[in-house]
């Protein structure tokens, strides 16, 4: 087994082997990964932190030590908390990572941080807050930072942030927690997903309070919610139909 570890600040990962071919998520700084088949250009990857595989570039990514990867997925949490950060390596060269990124393994790449960084779990509290760092970042299907992010994108990288585990994808994040009957068991942070008219889970979005909702959609936006979903106060009408309400934390 090959393992890797991403040395430049925002890697698209994508569905199939080709730049042409769609982006399904981001690997950010730091992140570490096993390379579970490598050609000449490309290596589709699965990641350490929520199993999400799709396909890099060769030349966007460093080989890890087996070694290394193993002491790197026993060792705390540690994140870049500001939206945007400098590394800086042995040349003094700066490198401009997004908030998220992970600064575990500065000593391998032989980088320097002397920015915000962020360690450990805190108080559901802080979810909407941190949300909000990310508030009017353009929609962007398989982003993860503030330059570009999508809706399960936002909810995974706030409860990151936070120190909480969330799936990459809409619809595996809809298996996690517990179930609510009605939006009024809900609180600020717990999530809110919500279906198509075939029934698939296309969307999700942060509750907060006063039956607001935070969620990206053409940005990341606030919104009205109620029963039948997400009332949009710009084009005044509903824009999404709720299907349920979770409790993660």
């Amino acid at each position: 087994m090959t393992y890797g570890i991403a040395n430049l600040s925002i890697v698209p990962l994508r569905i199939e082997p080709s730049d042409t071919t769609e982006l399904v998520s981001q690997v950010l700084y730091g992140e570490i990964f096993k390379v579970t088949e490598r050609r000449k250009k490309w290596s589709k990857i699965r990641l350490d932190y929520d199993q999400f595989e799709g396909w890099i570039d060769n030349n966007q990514y460093l080989e890890l030590p087996e070694s290394e990867y193993n002491i790197l997925t026993e060792c705390p949490r540690r994140l870049s908390g500001d939206l945007i950060e400098f590394v800086q390596d042995n040349n003094n060269q700066l490198l401009t990572i997004p908030v998220g990124s992970s600064l575990t393994a500065l000593d391998f790449l032989e980088h320097s941080f002397d920015g915000n960084c962020i360690e450990g779990t805190q108080p559901k509290s802080k979810l909407i807050e941190t949300a909000f760092l990310y508030r009017n970042s353009p929609y962007l299907y398989g982003g993860k930072t503030p330059f570009g992010i999508d809706a399960s994108g936002l909810t995974q990288m706030v409860y990151k942030l936070n120190g909480y585990n969330l799936y990459r994808a809409v619809e595996q994040q809809a298996k996690q927690g517990e179930a609510l009957s009605f939006i009024e068991e809900s609180e600020a942070g717990d999530l809110a997903f919500f279906d198509n008219n075939e029934g698939q889970i296309v969307h999700v979005g942060i509750i907060m309070p006063d039956n607001y909702i935070i969620h990206a959609h053409g940005k990341v936006r606030i919104d009205r919610l109620d029963h039948s979903g997400i009332y949009n106060t710009d084009v005044k009408m509903h824009t999404h139909k709720l299907r349920v309400i979770k409790k993660i934390i």
